[in-house]
């Protein structure tokens, strides 16, 4: 495996439920307008975050629910559970299926981790995202549409990683995952200009390779 490949994360399962039964709508707090909703699981919660964003800009869904499964996806409880359950709510069938048909082709064709060394058993995640969602929005404290970098690494890699972006561009903090996450990484999401974005996914790029490359190496 070469450094800086992709890796590509898998839904798992997908499922939707045209009528929501009033109990569960109940349970999740849906506004009487929410008569459905649908759901999938994900091996790469990141990812999976980001694809539920851009489900909010294609249809008209909300997330409802999100969360993130302990320990990742290799030590998954089940073949279908992964490490990510995102639900999507709207006014009807259509809608949903329209948002997780989005946030499935966003899983598969743009949103990659990517290896930092070469046994590809370090790896990251810098993604730029030119407008937000009502989701990652929300989560960055930032105005929806606004650009945003959303970046994650193994403990150490990502703490190193978000001090050299925020250094790199003019970037804020929009929120902090201290590490361990749930699934022990940690990262950041950063807001700024586009460009600034992308400079700061850049940075920490190159950040989390250095330690890769050089774990024991004090100041890099």
């Amino acid at each position: 495996m070469a450094i800086l490949e992709p890796v590509k994360a898998k839904v798992l399962s997908v499922k939707f439920i045209l009528n929501v039964s009033a109990g569960l709508a109940e349970s999740m707090k849906l506004k009487p307008n929410q008569n459905s909703i649908g759901f999938f699981s994900c091996d790469i919660d990141d990812v999976a975050y980001t694809a539920i964003d851009e489900a909010t800009k294609k249809a008209d869904v909300e997330v409802v629910y999100a969360d993130s499964f302990y320990a990742g996806a290799a030590n998954a409880s089940t073949p279908l559970a992964g490490e990510f359950i995102g639900v999507l709510a709207g006014p009807d069938p259509a809608e949903v299926r329209a948002g997780i048909e989005a946030a499935v082709r966003l899983v598969q064709e743009e949103a990659f981790f990517y290896t930092a060394n070469e046994e590809g058993t370090i790896s990251f995640y810098a993604y730029t995202i030119s407008r937000t969602g009502s989701y990652l929005s929300k989560m960055a404290g930032v105005n929806e549409g606004d650009p945003i970098c959303y970046l994650i690494a193994p403990p150490v890699e990502s703490t190193f990683g978000v001090d050299a972006a925020l250094k790199a561009a003019d970037v804020k903090m929009g929120a902090w995952f201290g590490p361990p996450t749930r699934t022990n990484f940690g990262g950041a999401l950063l807001s700024g200009s586009q460009s600034a974005c992308k400079a700061a996914a850049d940075a920490f790029r190159d950040a989390v390779l250095n330690v890769a490359r050089s774990p024991l190496d004090y100041l890099g």
